[in-house]
This record gives structure tokens, C-alpha cells and sequence, in this order.
């Protein structure tokens, strides 16, 4: 963009010299219409200077806008879907099973003490009374998952709608299990291409998104939370779009 910035002035400074020049050397019938055409010129090429600053701005802009709306929908997933291991031992599959459970299960509330015991083995052993500490877990109720994660809150019901960006378009989910030192672990991956999110801003501005590697800026084509290829329920944006663990 700087080249083409620095090209547009130097283009803009001959065309000016050239006005001048026109001005010098031509014929006056023939300096109406080439100052004419000169002026159209660089008023074009003002404006495209001026565009190619300006564009990137304004994409940058809504691009932060439109990711942040979309980082929250994914911690709602994420929240949701941990609660779900909580409860399940596992990972939701999709979205559907994902409702229900919020709407239905419940978290156990419980509270650890520790006491001591007998320890009938020892003292057969000595001869005299052994004990032997241990930790009591009590139940102490119940508390609705929904309540605890959303309140008086409905948005879970249509966590599975990307809310900004292209009409309809839905969140990817997958769930399953990777080996990890021979123990079949959960995982789960949340996501939405960044295509979806920018469909409607300018197509050259998007694909260099789409290449983005920095540590300020979300790598990668996709907005997501989660990986099918290792134990981690992080999103893949920066901390300067919220926390992201």
C-alpha cells in the first residue's frame, strides 16, 4: 500500500509539471482540453490516494466491531461445552444436544471436609487404636447449569448463529477424543471462517486477513475456540479482544 501511495504522489507532482508545461509550450486552442484532462487525472488519482489510506482504516474498524461480537458467542459455546464435560464427562456433539443439556442438567454442589478414621489393618498390626486421615466429600444440593451460566438469559438458545457477518450463516462444532499417553481425552472445536464474518468488505483487504500472522492479530482464516488436535479449549484471538482462556 506504501508503494502505491508514494507511486500516486509522484504521479500526482508530474501530472502537475505537466499542466505547467501544457501551459508553456502548447497552443492556446489545444490548453483548454489537456489542463482539462490533466485536472481529471489528478483529482483521480487525489482519490485513490486518498481511498487507499482510508479502506483499510474503515475494514480494520469492522473488522475489530464484527470479532468482537463473534469472540463472545464463542465463549458461550466454550462455557457451555465445559459445563457439559463437568456433568457428562465429555463433550456435546452438536448444538442441539448442547440446548438440552443447558436447559435440563444441573450442576452438584459439594463441599470437602477432612476426618480421620480407623485404620482397622494398623491396628490389628500394634495392638493399639491407628487412625488414618481421609477426605469426605458432602453433597450440599443443586444448581441449574442455565442459571449458573446465562441467568435469565435466553442467547444459548441461539448460540449455533454466527451473529454478525453473512445472513444464516452457523458456527462449526465438532467433538470427539484424541489418544494422549493411551488415555482417550476429550476435545471439542468451535469455529467460523473469517469469509463469513468480512463476506460484504473489500475482497483484497479480506485475503490479506486471511493471512495474518502476529501475535496482535487473529492467525489464520477462521474465528475459533478449541482444537480436534490437542487438549486445548483456548480461542485463537489475542487478549486485546477479551480473555481468551
Amino acid at each position: 500500500m506504501l508503494n502505491f501511495i508514494l507511486i500516486a504522489v509522484a504521479v500526482i507532482l508530474v501530472t502537475i509539471g505537466l499542466v505547467k508545461l501544457v501551459d508553456k509550450f502548447i497552443p492556446n486552442k489545444l490548453k483548454p482540453v489537456l489542463n482539462i484532462l490533466l485536472w481529471v487525472l489528478i483529482a483521480f488519482l487525489g482519490y485513490q490516494t486518498y481511498m487507499s489510506i482510508y479502506e483499510p482504516i474503515q475494514f480494520n474498524k469492522e473488522k475489530n466491531k464484527r470479532y468482537k461480537v463473534v469472540i463472545e458467542s464463542l465463549k458461550d459455546i466454550r462455557d457451555s461445552q465445559l459445563a457439559h464435560k463437568q456433568v457428562t464427562g465429555k463433550f456435546a456433539k452438536n448444538f442441539d444436544d448442547l440446548i438440552k443439556f443447558i436447559d435440563t442438567a444441573e450442576f452438584t454442589i459439594t463441599q470437602r471436609r477432612d476426618s480421620s478414621v480407623i485404620d482397622e489393618e494398623m491396628t490389628k498390626r500394634y495392638g493399639v487404636d491407628t487412625f488414618k486421615d481421609i477426605v469426605l466429600i458432602d453433597t450440599l444440593g443443586y444448581v441449574s447449569v442455565k442459571d449458573s451460566l446465562f441467568k435469565k438469559s435466553n442467547r444459548y438458545k441461539k448460540m449455533m448463529n454466527v451473529p454478525v457477518g453473512e445472513d444464516g450463516a452457523k458456527f462449526k462444532m465438532e467433538a470427539g477424543h484424541i489418544e494422549q499417553n493411551k488415555l482417550l481425552i476429550p476435545v471439542f472445536e468451535a469455529s467460523v471462517e473469517k469469509d463469513v464474518i468480512l463476506f460484504d468488505q473489500n475482497k483484497d483487504l479480506l485475503v490479506q486477513e486471511k493471512q495474518v500472522v502476529s501475535v496482535d492479530g487473529v492467525n489464520g482464516d477462521a474465528l475459533k475456540v478449541g482444537s480436534m488436535n490437542e487438549v486445548n479449549t483456548s480461542g485463537n484471538w489475542p487478549k486485546t479482544y477479551g480473555a481468551n482462556e
